[in-house]
């Protein structure tokens, strides 16, 4: 029979062990568990989180595993699934460190910028990164998610997002879940109607990257290819 956390002496518990010697101490399984909270009929949260760990291949593969894939397993309720998800996401998102205090003047700092946000990333996503007047990033928000290599691109959402967020200026940024950043030809026109799209609201379209692990390509306009 599993023995419950609770039954533990304080000195062995994950979350008494983390207090008193630091997470650096705590294996994989017990810093899951501290974010399981509990585990199920006839196991313990440490026993939970290592199933997982076992099931989706370590940590790394941990981190890109969808909520739905999570719930599918016995034990992992929506509660936990999503705490598990955001977990790994703020993780990702300190990797990438504070938002660039240099504007964004070129494809090189919009990928920059967007890269971490993407981290695990397994379905193509679409990305608009809001800037002030000075083109300095104010913030990120996701607008579309869609099957692999297959995204819809919503103009209105998009300008209706930066206008909401009070920005003067946005560049866009998607994925390619295949690992071959080469812009399409829907890419590049997505980035056409876009430009002419923000020119009507009073908005700059600063650029279009397209990211696929860590390389990145720039996803020109149409007309700028042609010329």
């Amino acid at each position: 029979m599993p023995v419950p956390i609770t039954d533990l002496p304080r000195a062995q518990r994950p979350r008494e062990r983390l207090c008193a010697l630091g997470p650096q101490a705590l294996s994989d399984g017990e810093l899951l568990a501290l974010l399981l909270g509990q585990g199920k009929r006839g196991a313990s949260a440490v026993e939970l989180a290592l199933t997982l760990l076992a099931e989706f291949g370590g940590v790394s593969g941990l981190a890109s595993a969808r909520p739905e894939e999570l719930v599918r397993l016995c034990g992992v309720g929506t509660a936990k699934a999503a705490a598990i998800t955001a977990a790994f996401q703020l993780a990702a998102r300190a990797r990438g460190g504070a938002l660039p205090a240099a504007p964004l003047l070129r494809a090189e700092d919009i990928a920059r910028a967007a890269y971490p946000l993407f981290s695990g990333a397994r379905v193509e996503r679409l990305l608009v990164l809001i800037c002030d007047a000075r083109n300095r990033l104010r913030r990120s928000v996701f607008v579309a998610e869609g099957a692999i290599d297959e995204v819809a691109v919503p103009v209105r959402e998009i300008l209706n997002t930066v206008l909401r967020h009070d920005g003067r200026a946005f560049a866009l940024a998607h994925n390619h879940p295949s690992g071959d950043p080469a812009p399409s030809v829907d890419d590049r026109r997505a980035s056409t109607v876009l430009a002419v799209a923000a020119q009507t609201v009073g908005l700059r379209f600063l650029d279009h990257v397209v990211l696929a692990g860590e390389e990145w390509r720039r996803a020109a306009p149409l007309e700028e290819m042609a010329s």
